[in-house]
């Protein structure tokens, strides 16, 4: 697997990857969120043009996964992960996490953080085997108290939803 920026030209591939990967939700009960639509290509072109959207390819070149980060209180805050099924569990999406944490710390960034679904398998109790703990909501920032307040209003509440944060 190889990491790398994204390319514009594959911006409806990592809409692809989303689709694909947002399925799992289904077989949960979380039918709005399988059924919610990926970034548009405006935000993908957005996150690319900031130097803040990374994929991993395959041998062929081709993106897996991609990775989309934001600034938020001081630290790099993973505003989306996600894996193509058909590479799931093979270590691509840690290894997109990595690849951020090395890049927050040659940015004098002290922490990833990122919110999650708290009882999703493959959400928080994932992210805290990759090290991430759970912030408690009394001590989170003004930002990320405001992409809370934003995931809320766009109905993600309905599930239990964290914060969590891992040093770098």
């Amino acid at each position: 697997m190889r990491i790398r920026v994204v390319d514009p030209s594959e911006f409806p591939l990592l809409q692809d990857i989303e689709r694909a990967a947002g399925r799992a939700f289904r077989d949960i009960g979380m039918q709005e969120i399988a059924d919610d639509e990926p970034p548009t290509l405006e935000e993908l072109a957005r996150y690319q043009r900031a130097g803040r959207a990374w994929v991993a390819a395959d041998d062929a070149d081709l993106p897996v996964a991609y990775l989309l980060a934001d600034h938020v209180d001081g630290d790099l805050h993973i505003e989306q992960v996600s894996v193509h099924p058909d590479h799931a569990r093979r270590g691509v999406g840690r290894a997109l996490i990595e690849h951020l944490a090395d890049t927050a710390r040659a940015g004098g960034f002290p922490a990833l953080t990122l919110t999650t679904f708290a009882e999703v398998p493959w959400n928080a109790p994932y992210y805290a085997r990759c090290g991430f703990e759970t912030v408690d909501e009394a001590t989170i920032g003004p930002q990320l108290r405001a992409v809370r307040r934003n995931e809320a209003a766009h109905g993600l509440d309905r599930w239990l939803r964290v914060c969590m944060r891992r040093p770098v």
